[in-house]
């Protein structure tokens, strides 16, 4: 798969070749008969995704041209990114310090991350109760209205701590409801709350799992575009902590990440023989239970959804990386603000 986002191409197709042909991209798409011709000049850079190959002649060409080509695992972890001599990676991040050490600055870029977060799990509920009975609909859609009061204060928050704590307090409301959202497996304990460190059921398990697979997407988006993954404005700076990552993170987790596992579970792809209890009482992925879930978030990452600000869809792992250069391009200056994205 070859998708053109902001000028930026993304290719993930493994096995696929690119070459220079005169002023243009030729891509040959492995068992696709005929070939893709691009103009050069309306790419500005290119990102590949594990085994793609690309031709000494285009690398040199993108080198010359100032055109960044970055390589990434096929999962979406950050490998390396080749720039030509003369690049604005270290004016962006001079950038992103600043804009933390501006507490008005911070506060607003965090208020729209919250919000984005409270977006969607609300849109989370509302696709739920759709199609639950009379009792978990009436649950949901009070939580629904707790989280739109929520929404409502984000906007107005005076502080971080006061952000957080209304992120805090949605994301505790919400997690009551979304039990409501997963049918009983035969097997597997009914889900009553988030619990992290340790997992203590099927459902946290693979909550922390798929939120590891975010984090990893998200930090590989981070890195690609030139940001500093360690410098957020949500969550604080602390040594091996990467603020940014977690940050982008937040708007994702319900999409991309809940409604994943509730997708696993309510599909029946998961099954208690895919967990584990371990000493001291969590419980795990099995080897199976995590190559199960791996070839099923591999899937689940070409999906599309639609991204307004980019004006097309886009698969569901590129979404971290236009964010991450929506952010870029707040941090330059270019947008007066932080916009978030949310499920349409």
């Amino acid at each position: 798969m070859t998708t053109e986002l902001l000028n930026t191409l993304y290719v993930q197709t493994q096995g696929t070749q690119l070459r220079l042909e005169q002023d243009s991209l030729r891509v040959r798409i492995p068992d696709v008969s005929g070939r893709k011709i691009l103009p050069l000049k309306r790419i500005e850079s290119i990102v590949v995704y594990g085994h793609v190959d690309l031709s000494t002649e285009l690398i040199t060409r993108c080198a010359q041209d100032n055109r960044p080509v970055t390589w990434m695992t096929q999962g979406g972890r950050y490998l390396a990114r080749l720039d030509s001599a003369v690049h604005g990676n270290v004016l962006l991040r001079h950038a992103q310090h600043q804009l933390h050490d501006d507490p008005a600055a911070r506060l607003g870029i965090a208020r729209n991350i919250v919000a984005g977060k409270i977006r969607n799990s609300r849109w989370i509920l509302l696709r739920a109760a759709r199609d639950a009975t009379a009792a978990p609909r009436d649950r949901m859609r009070a939580v629904i209205g707790e989280l739109e009061g929520a929404l409502a204060a984000t906007a107005t928050a005076e502080s971080l701590d006061v952000v957080m704590g209304i992120e805090g307090n949605a994301a505790r409301a919400y997690f009551t409801a979304l039990r409501d959202a997963l049918r009983p497996v035969e097997g597997i304990p009914a889900f009553t709350h988030r619990n992290r460190r340790p997992p203590t059921d099927p459902v946290n398990a693979l909550l922390s799992f798929t939120y590891g697979l975010l984090r990893g997407l998200v930090h590989g988006a981070a890195e690609q575009v030139g940001l500093d993954p360690y410098i957020g404005f949500l969550h604080g700076l602390r040594p091996g902590k990467p603020a940014l990552a977690l940050d982008l993170m937040e708007e994702f987790r319900p999409v991309l990440a809940d409604r994943f596992a509730l997708t696993l579970f309510n599909r029946r792809q998961l099954r208690p023989e895919h967990f584990e209890n371990i000493t001291g009482g969590s419980v795990r992925l099995t080897d199976d239970g995590r190559k199960a879930v791996i070839a099923a978030w591999q899937e689940w990452k070409t999906q599309p959804w639609e991204h307004p600000l980019a004006g097309r869809d886009a698969p569901a792992g590129l979404l971290p990386t236009v964010q991450a250069r929506i952010l870029a391009r707040h941090l330059r200056g270019e947008l007066p603000g932080y916009l978030p994205w949310t499920a349409q």
